[in-house]
């Protein structure tokens, strides 16, 4: 039997080649359309029951994290969000009380982040609930921030803290028991699973001061690696400085095995970026401002793209898969 696609070969070697210039190869998160005077940028995102999050999630925080994934990538690229698209494919066993508290939740989000919902298609499925959104944003000054404008020299940054969201998962699949973490622990991991940040707040810093940035959806490690294969560049990460909540820590003090989770295991909707020179404090300084703290965790050094995560005694760490992946 032939052996089928990875997620990234088939992007590659099937739609990639049939793009428009707008589709910037389909390396980016988003794609990004100079439309007379506006600079639009639009991303899409599909959430699947039982793959993306459970069948018995309240319908309210599914609703709201098919939308927030998808302002996580407009922040990424500096843009401004403007609306959305909705398909939704709805199971045999749908109830209207259960679409009231998804359409509410959703409502609440839309007016929350000033993302109104502008259109989209409702149909049945005979397979799982299925939501997709496509979210449109504006470029102000016509801006945006690419995958591809990372340069050696630079420092590299993330926001916020890095696997709480995997370590989530893993505690609601029952990999990890509930009673080896503290109550506070369990909620801060089971909330950020159940309904990620998408950092909207550092999109105008983003604009002005960020040479590359994407969302951290699959995994810090993987997701580094596309950021470095778009800008032909490589990087060191200083693994003490990763940003990791209390939580985390507690779970990895516990099973330092989770480590390898925390960096790969994707859904932190964290903002990766990086600026050289004085952009770079410029960047680290407004973050701070708007609430959405970013740490350096390395450097844009040059080479061959590809990532060395290191101890400061110089120990190189290596990972036995590097992100999530569906194929």
């Amino acid at each position: 039997m032939t052996k089928r696609f990875t997620e990234d070969e088939l992007i590659a070697r099937l739609f990639a080649p049939i793009a428009g210039a707008a589709g910037l190869g389909l390396k980016d998160d988003a794609a990004f359309l100079p439309l007379g005077g506006a600079k639009i940028v639009a991303t899409v995102d599909a959430l699947v029951a039982g793959v993306h999050f459970f069948p018995d999630d309240p319908p309210a925080a599914i609703a709201k994290k098919a939308l927030r994934v998808n302002l996580s990538d407009l922040a990424a690229k500096g843009a401004q969000p403007k609306g959305f698209l909705l398909a939704l494919a709805l199971p045999a066993d749908w109830t209207n009380d259960w679409l009231a508290a998804f359409a509410a939740g959703l409502g609440e989000d839309a007016a929350a982040f000033g993302c109104p919902l502008i259109g989209g298609d409702t149909v049945a499925t005979p397979g799982p609930l299925t939501v997709s959104i496509t979210a449109v944003g504006e470029a102000p000054k016509g801006r945006f921030v690419s995958r591809s404008g990372a340069k050696p020299g630079d420092a590299l940054f993330v926001s916020g803290t890095i696997g709480d969201a995997a370590l989530g998962l893993r505690l609601r699949q029952g990999e990890i028991s509930r009673d080896m973490l503290s109550a506070a622990a369990r909620a801060r991991l089971m909330g950020r699973y159940l309904l990620p940040e998408p950092r909207l707040a550092l999109a105008p810093a983003l604009r002005d001061h960020a040479g590359a940035a994407m969302d951290v959806s699959d995994g810090l490690v993987g997701d580094l690696e596309k950021l470095l294969h778009a800008s032909n560049v490589a990087a060191r990460v200083h693994v003490e400085d990763i940003p990791l909540s209390t939580a985390a820590r507690e779970a990895i003090e516990l099973q330092p095995s989770l480590f390898e989770t925390v960096m790969t295991g994707g859904d932190d909707y964290e903002i990766l970026c990086c600026a050289g020179g004085a952009d770079a404090g410029a960047l680290q300084n407004r973050a701070e401002v708007c609430g959405a703290p970013l740490s350096r965790i390395g450097d844009i050094i040059p080479g061959p793209p590809g990532a060395a995560f290191c101890y400061r005694e110089g120990k190189i760490i290596n990972f036995n898969h590097k992100s999530f992946s569906h194929f």
